[in-house]
Order: structure tokens, then C-alpha cells, then sequence
């Protein structure tokens, strides 16, 4: 279990107020919102299915290996499982995403001294998860707790998004935290059982969505 100095910086890295722009996304939500997703359970469904089919089989064993690899000094690791990742970005909003909020945190890791941010900067294929998992091997976050709070962050900024967009209320958006809760650690495991040929996450009706928003009239996310 995680404790001390590395369990706050897990909760700097999960904390809305990182300033590296997650706010600002939807991931295709606002789309589906607008397109008849307009309760507590469609909504619910809609980011559960996101997690257990695409970032559980695909994120989070990725985000693993990227984490090793930077505290093995593999390279070659680091360069070919975020070009996985980022290849799996399949519309231009999702890529454009990936391309600032990596920057985001590559630009914060360095200003707090983390140098081996630098040189990822201006990467063409660097992504949120590769910096993520500098981080936690930076501040000695475990494996485990550093994907179960990846899913974690991501869930939120998706429940954030709904409570503004469907909309919902609070107290609904609490209700799906609390099975979160329940949900992360089990996902987690699955992705971290997951052979290097069983990586992938498939999530057709995200990807359409974020395809769409990009031509949606009326917008409060950049995806």
C-alpha cells in the first residue's frame, strides 16, 4: 500500500487543479449528451463502458510498461508504447488532446525539476500517460495505485463534464464516484493481467462521437 510522500504526490497528480488542462475536454461526451444521452444511467453506461472496453485493456497496461520503462532507462520502451498509445487516438480531437495535455505536464515536471520531461516536450507522439507515468516513477508511486489513479482522474473529469453537458446533478455524479470506487481496482487488475499481444481497447461509439464533435455547433469542451 502506498503511504507517505508518495501517496500526496498520487493525489497532486489525480487533483483537478494539475494545471495541465483536462477541464477543458470531453472526450466525445458533450456529443452524446446533445444526442439523446440525457439520464443518470445512460451516462453511467457510457463511462463505465469507456473504462472496462478502451482505457482498462489499453491505458492502463500501457501506462505500466511506461512506467518500468522509465525506471529501467528503456528508451526504446518509452518511444514504442506511447507511439502505441497515440496511434490508438483515432479522430483529430483526441490527438490534439494528447499533443497539449502531455506538453502540459512535460512543461510542470520540468519546472519542478523532473529534466527527463524536457526532451518530450515537442514530441510528436508524446502522450498524457507516458508523462503520467514519469511522475509516479519519479515519486516512487506503485504500479497499481498510479493506474488506479489514472482511471480515477479520467472518470472524474468525465463525471465533471457530464454534471455540466447531460446535465446531471451533483448527487448523481456522487452516486457513479462511489461505484468507481467499487470498479477502478478490479479494472486495474484485468489491464495489468493483460499480455503484450492482448493490449487494446475498442470503444466504436466514443470514437464516432469525438469524430462528430468536431463539427458540433454549440460547444463547451474542445472535444
Amino acid at each position: 500500500m502506498i503511504a507517505g510522500a508518495g501517496l500526496v504526490h498520487l493525489m497532486r497528480l489525480v487533483s483537478p487543479s494539475l494545471p495541465v488542462g483536462t477541464f477543458a475536454y470531453s472526450q466525445g461526451l458533450e456529443w452524446a449528451a446533445a444526442s439523446g444521452m440525457d439520464s443518470e444511467d445512460k451516462t453511467r453506461a457510457w463511462i463505465f463502458g469507456i473504462l472496462e472496453h478502451s482505457l482498462a485493456r489499453l491505458d492502463v497496461p500501457v501506462l505500466a510498461r511506461l512506467r518500468a520503462a522509465w525506471e529501467t532507462g528503456g528508451d526504446a520502451a518509452l518511444r514504442h508504447w506511447t507511439a502505441v498509445l497515440f496511434a490508438s487516438r483515432e479522430t483529430a480531437e483526441l490527438r490534439a488532446e494528447e499533443l497539449q495535455t502531455a506538453g502540459a505536464l512535460a512543461r510542470l515536471l520540468r519546472d519542478l525539476g523532473v529534466t527527463r520531461a524536457a526532451p518530450w516536450l515537442t514530441h510528436p507522439r508524446r502522450t498524457y500517460c507516458l508523462l503520467f507515468a514519469l511522475a509516479g516513477a519519479h515519486w516512487g508511486i506503485g504500479a497499481r495505485e498510479l493506474c488506479c489513479g489514472y482511471l480515477w482522474s479520467w472518470a472524474e473529469n468525465q463525471i465533471l463534464a457530464a454534471i455540466k453537458a447531460v446535465p446531471l446533478g451533483q448527487t448523481a455524479g456522487q452516486r457513479m464516484a462511489s461505484l468507481l470506487a467499487a470498479r477502478i481496482p478490479e479494472l486495474v487488475e484485468a489491464g495489468l493481467g493483460l499480455g503484450d499481444e492482448e493490449i487494446g481497447g475498442a470503444a466504436p461509439g466514443q470514437i464516432m462521437a469525438s469524430a462528430l464533435h468536431e463539427t458540433q455547433r454549440t460547444r463547451l469542451f474542445r472535444s
